[in-house]
């Protein structure tokens, strides 16, 4: 198949640092590309990739983040396009899929964002012209009567994310420096059990830095150690080494990369009961579903009770990029066949 896959601007694919989104854009354009399709990535410049490359950007926009021409031009240059693809994957923002509805292309669009009342209204707009996939049955269900094709999960890619059962006497918090990641609770669990907490935190923009000086800089202790962005290669190490990581999650997180993440290195996750968090931690298995801040406390005393190989196991069987890659191709063949539309397999297994 010609596919076409379109990445948010803002960040080049992968990500050097910060970038979930990015990431799995990158898993999904090298996975369909390993598989003998003929992929077109539209993302920045300083983009690396094994597809075609196209972009108006030779290096991401990255500071001016939330205007409208970087990401309406990138968008225009794509479904300009549009003809010269069996269908568009678009997992870029607003202005994307409402261009896509216009175009005579098939396009599925990735919901990675939380259904809001605004994001009901504005995706119900567009129910009957393009498709929709959802990235954990929460989200699907919260978004209601959209054109799904399914539920298809965030993959992770467990060649680079090793698995180790060597664990060192630390927990591990990695996330933006906001309230809806919990960086507030992260530090309060590592107060009330004394144990070492490591913090990976993006904190760049204004409201960042106001929540930290306000929530979190006063609570700090000699046990808690912060850091600021690290590469894919640093990140794996801490998250292998960890005894448990903390996913204090705020909001009703849509999936959570962080938790299969930390599990593909064998470490188990304690996370807030939100969101998606039930469909991807199995409770007392790979980790700690908790419900208050006292429980996370708790729950950080029995991370010796699960075995990292179980942990790995369910990243292995749930959450790869070859499941994933597998369940989008899939996916597409079934819009292809509801739009009447001629498609090949390659012979590449």
């Amino acid at each position: 198949m010609k596919i076409a896959q379109i990445a948010p601007i803002w960040y080049a694919i992968p990500p050097k640092g910060y970038g979930g989104i990015e990431y799995v854009v990158h898993c999904i354009t090298e996975g369909l590309v390993k598989k003998g399709h003929d992929v077109t990535l539209f993302a920045s410049g300083d983009s690396v990739t094994k597809a075609k490359l196209i972009s108006p950007y030779k290096v991401a926009p990255t500071e001016r983040i939330g205007q409208t021409y970087p990401d309406l031009i990138h968008v225009m240059q794509a479904y300009q396009m549009a003809g010269e693809f069996d269908i568009i994957h678009d997992h870029s923002g607003l202005i994307g899929p409402v261009i896509g509805s216009f175009t005579n292309a098939p396009v599925l669009h990735t919901l990675h964002g939380p259904a809001t009342d605004e994001a009901k209204v504005f995706y119900g707009k567009l129910k009957d012209r393009i498709y929709f996939n959802g990235i954990s049955d929460y989200q699907r269900e919260n978004f209601g009567d959209l054109n799904f094709v399914g539920t298809i999960y965030n993959g992770v890619d467990l060649e680079k994310y090793e698995y180790t059962d060597k664990k060192e006497d630390y927990m591990f918090f990695i996330g933006r420096m906001n309230p809806e990641k919990g960086a507030h609770v992260a530090v309060e669990v590592a107060r009330k059990t004394g144990k070492k907490l490591i913090m990976v935190s993006k904190m760049t923009e204004p409201h960042e830095k106001a929540y930290y000086e306000e929530k979190v800089k006063p609570l700090l202790a000699p046990n808690i150690e912060l850091m600021g962005e690290v590469d894919t290669k640093t990140k794996v190490e801490m998250y292998k080494k960890a005894s448990c990581v903390l996913f204090p999650i705020q909001w009703p997180e849509p999936f959570g990369l962080v938790m299969t993440e930390a599990m593909a290195c064998g470490t188990p996750v304690l996370a807030m009961r939100n969101g998606s968090v039930p469909e991807v931690i199995d409770h007392g298995t790979t980790g700690f579903i908790c419900n208050t801040t006292d429980e996370m406390v708790e729950a950080v005393s029995k991370v010796d009770t699960i075995e990292p190989i179980d942990c790995r196991r369910h990243v292995e069987k749930r959450f790869s990029t070859h499941k994933m890659v597998d369940c989008y191709v899939k996916a597409y063949i079934k819009i292809l066949e509801k739009e009447n539309k001629y498609y090949e397999l390659p012979s590449v297994a």
